[in-house]
């Protein structure tokens, strides 16, 4: 476990400053205007340096190069202590050894993972302001939670909206009419990050920047209280717990319960104010890889509250029944449940720390004891799947004997004897119910209308044979993900690489860019014992004659890609076609132009750009 030492180090003095309003600071009340994101890090770090009850922790960057931040607020006395508090809540979950010496609840609350839904962010900063102002009546609770406030979990998406909305709303007011330019975004929108990509479906699979940085620091902590903050169309009232069916069946009856209680706290504070709400629609608690479920399959609370609003309402806008949603009335909405959950959270403190302790403690109901997963011989698939198992937190191991599971291609169960290169995974683990829900064969559903996906199987995503046993082996030691590397040979006459995953394509993109050319043969070879399937990639020395040092250079590019290269002397093959024949093609450097703006979908034309740029690191136009 990676100590937090980060947060330590930054422990403020205390001072004798006083923390500003957010409209002292910012020049004007909160739902005014939209605020920036370099405003809001600035007013955060305002408070981190004024306040001994706030700490403030930077835990990554955008692809934009904009801050993500923490903010983590508790008495001074907690503050001081917090990585202590910090492993205790380890040692309740089972990673960490010992028995905690403290019994203070984590409350994480995350705000506007889709950039265009931008009250949430504002309602970040009346909460942790209303937390630590001077005077303020809810410093009691500091002395019995730590409240962790992420006020932008998409910085990118956000500033783009935000823009938007400073270059198109009218001055000085806003105008309320749907139709004005300033409630219709241009595309693509700011609810996606930089590469389009809806953040709310990332935290399982953490394949964007925000996410692997947030996962980091979030399995660092394990909170008892997750809460995800959203807005939905300008016509819906406000939804908050409890969420609707389905429930996955491994969410424990503490979880489903604890929501409707966290639900009717929210309902108190609404009914007082008459404001529109519902509960128990819409939004359920299935697919793994949402805010709300990802911490659920985590031993939290986890929750989604959604604000009318969304990208339309700007600073106000005209509803259906002619009444004016403002920004005032969004941000005013989500500060009072994010305080009511605080509230809750703190009161019912024993009651949240005693089964997050169960929830990790006893893994005994679950189907499934092991997955089996075969090894194939491509190690770059099973290296990629370790570094992402790894990412969760979930154990793995080596293991032997013989069992009975479910066969994930063929839906049989058949026999399985596992071998000491096959990866297992065991449900005796702290991870257990998170690994059991992301490797699970079939998902269970109690109801035919769900929110969104319903098949996630971890197997099928990596093209891995696979067996979930319900009977149980021991797993020994991690697997190593290190290759070792090659030697420079003195002469070679062409060198040959495989091609069977992204690795590859990533080494191929590596030479391309640097002007080396490739070829690639149509059918099998063979050589000196070596078969080379259809699509090896060969770099010969011929067509690289303007490289002086050819081997050295080849050599130290496949050794920063992690490729293992083999190398031939002669292009005379033992069997299949020779370097020289036709079956051998010239692979021409491609020059690749994507096309997207309106009509096309945001969503497909980020994941195609991300995945030249970043997956393939090839350039695209």
């Amino acid at each position: 476990m990676k100590k937090f030492l980060s947060i330590i180090c930054c422990l403020p003095l205390l001072l004798a400053a006083q923390v500003q309003s957010p409209e002292s600071y910012l020049g004007y009340k909160l739902g005014e205007k939209f605020t920036r994101h370099h405003q809001v890090v600035s007013y955060y770090q305002h408070l981190a340096d004024n306040s001994d009850q706030v700490l403030l922790h930077p835990y990554g960057k955008t692809y934009e190069n904009r801050n993500l931040i923490l903010a983590i607020v508790s008495s001074k006395e907690n503050l001081e202590n917090l990585e202590t508090i910090r492993m205790d809540n380890l040692r309740r979950a089972g990673i960490e050894s010992g028995e905690p010496t403290t019994n203070i609840p984590i409350v994480w609350l995350s705000y506007n993972v889709h950039g265009n839904e931008a009250s949430a962010t504002e309602a970040s900063i009346a909460t942790i302001y209303e937390l630590v102002k001077n005077g303020s009546d809810k410093k009691e609770w500091l002395d019995d939670a730590v409240i962790i406030i992420d006020p932008c979990l998409n910085p990118d998406g956000r500033d783009r909206f935000v823009n938007f909305y400073w270059q198109y709303g009218a001055q000085p007011s806003y105008n309320p009419d749907p139709n004005d330019l300033e409630h219709n975004e241009v595309w693509p929108g700011g609810r996606p990050n930089h590469y389009l990509f809806d953040l709310n479906r990332d935290l399982a699979w953490q394949t964007q920047i925000e996410t692997q940085s947030r996962m980091i620091v979030y399995n660092q902590w394990l909170p008892q209280i997750h809460v995800d903050f959203h807005e939905q169309g300008i016509n819906s009232p406000y939804y908050f717990a409890p969420a609707a069916q389905p429930f996955h069946e491994l969410i424990t009856q503490f979880q489903r319960d604890f929501q409707t209680e966290i639900g009717r706290n929210h309902a108190k504070y609404f009914d007082e104010n008459n404001w529109f709400y519902f509960t128990k629609q819409f939004f359920d608690l299935l697919y793994p890889s949402y805010g709300d479920t990802y911490p659920t399959y985590n031993g939290a609370i986890g929750m989604t509250y959604e604000q009318a609003g969304h990208g339309r309402a700007g600073l106000g806008i005209i509803k259906q029944e002619d009444d004016t949603l403002t920004l005032t009335d969004r941000v005013a909405h989500h500060h009072t449940t994010g305080i009511s959950t605080i509230e809750i959270s703190v009161n019912h403190a024993d009651r949240l720390l005693e089964n997050f302790e169960k929830f990790f403690g006893d893994n005994s109901s679950l189907k499934y004891k092991t997955f089996v997963l075969k090894y194939d011989g491509n190690d770059d698939k099973f290296n990629a799947l370790k570094s992402w198992l790894d990412a969760q937190g979930i154990e793995y191991g080596k293991g032997s004997g013989k069992l009975k599971g479910y066969h994930y291609r063929t839906g049989r169960t058949r026999d399985v004897s596992i071998s000491s290169s096959d990866l297992v995974i065991s449900t005796k683990q702290p991870k257990a119910t998170l690994a059991h829900i992301l490797f699970e064969p079939k998902t269970k559903l109690v109801d035919s209308v769900t929110y969104d996906i319903t098949a996630w199987g971890v197997p099928y995503a990596y093209g891995i044979e696979a067996y979930a046993s319900t009977q149980s082996v021991t797993v020994s030691g991690g697997n190593s993900n290190a290759n070792e590397s090659m030697d420079t040979p003195d002469k070679a006459y062409a060198f040959i690489s495989k091609w069977n995953s992204m690795d590859d394509a990533r080494f191929l993109a590596t030479l391309l860019k640097a002007d080396i050319k490739v070829r690639f043969t149509e059918k099998p070879m063979n050589y000196q014992g070596q078969t080379f399937d259809r699509g090896s990639l060969i770099i010969a020395k011929r067509d690289n004659k303007r490289i002086k040092n050819f081997e050295e250079m080849i050599t130290k590019i496949a050794n920063d890609n992690e490729r293992s290269l083999s190398v031939i002397q002669s292009g005379f093959m033992d069997a299949g076609p020779d370097i020289g024949s036709s079956d051998v093609r010239y692979l021409k450097k491609p020059k690749i132009a994507l096309i997207g703006h309106d009509g096309t979908s945001s969503l497909s034309f980020g994941a195609a750009w991300q995945f030249m740029e970043q997956d393939l690191n090839f350039p695209v136009t």
